[in-house]
């Protein structure tokens, strides 16, 4: 599956690249080489070996480990991984929803790593070392907006960011941790009513400001209505579930991957790769890319 993985990716990566400019090799060419490295869980390096590659599937001349290694830092190979989420984005709005859901997931690494820019802070079961993904989802097989952040970022203050870069409007649902009177107003702003339960349950709202849309919240929690719509909050977990069940999937991060670069390469290029699998999986969607 690896294979077919890889081609439906950097089919894409060549359409929507510019062949033509000063570097030896194409950005299409260095992101294929890394997407090979990243389908089969494996460093950078591995894919610079011409052992590693079927012979159909080989390009003419593969960049060197440093050549590689480089370029991926540069602007150019970023703008066309978000090209590529961009255009499954656009072709997976046929399963359009007006649910989104909101959350992190923990990206640990070791607690005696030496990498400089993880943080300290909570992740599953207790405090963890690492990275976090923040990510809302809609139906499709990408986040419609996420952020790679140090572990001991707030998630608060991410989903600041993540809300201003949504799309369309109707519910967004998250956990506890989003319950916060800014977040209300900036999601009514943005089109979105969000939906999140109270912090503290057994108290009442206390005597500061209260925003309309968290009042309303509170009400529609009360109501079947607005516990039928909290019930597609389970969903997240299966998309996040769904990053991690597959060969090539988005698990734990690899000794290689450190650094925030390093990481958000990593991971965007498993989210391409999920993404990937998912538009196997529904060949009447992929059509339309």
């Amino acid at each position: 599956m690896e294979r077919e993985l890889w081609t439906s990716l950097f089919e894409m990566a060549r359409k929507l690249d510019n062949l033509w400019g000063a570097w030896k090799f194409a950005t299409s060419d260095i992101l294929g080489a890394y997407l090979w490295a990243v389908v089969h869980d494996r460093p950078m390096c591995w894919a610079t070996v011409k052992a590693n590659w079927p012979e159909e599937l080989r390009p003419p001349c593969l960049p060197s480990q440093s050549t590689l290694s480089r370029r991926m830092r540069c602007a150019d190979v970023q703008q066309l991984m978000t090209a590529v989420e961009q255009v499954w984005l656009a072709v997976a709005g046929v399963c359009h929803c007006w649910v989104r859901l909101i959350d992190g997931k923990p990206l640990p690494v070791s607690g005696v790593s030496k990498d400089a820019d993880a943080g300290y802070g909570r992740g599953a079961g207790g405090m963890q070392k690492g990275y976090k993904l923040h990510a809302v989802w809609g139906s499709g097989p990408l986040p419609l907006a996420w952020a790679l952040t140090p572990m001991n970022t707030s998630e608060k203050t991410v989903a600041r960011q993540l809300i201003r870069d949504l799309p369309g409007g109707g519910y967004l649902l998250g956990d506890s941790e989003y319950d916060a009177n800014p977040l209300y107003d900036l999601a009514h702003q943005a089109g979105y009513q969000l939906l999140a339960p109270k912090r503290m349950k057994h108290q009442g709202l206390g005597h500061h400001y209260q925003s309309p849309h968290r009042l309303r919240s509170i009400h529609l929690g009360k109501t079947e209505f607005g516990k039928g719509v909290f019930c597609f909050r389970r969903q997240i977990e299966r998309d996040f579930g769904n990053l991690v069940t597959f060969g090539g999937g988005l698990s734990c991060l690899p000794a290689w991957a450190r650094r925030f670069t390093r990481v958000r390469n990593w991971v965007h290029a498993k989210l391409l790769t999920n993404a990937a699998r998912w538009m196997r999986n529904h060949p009447q969607v992929q059509a339309l890319a």
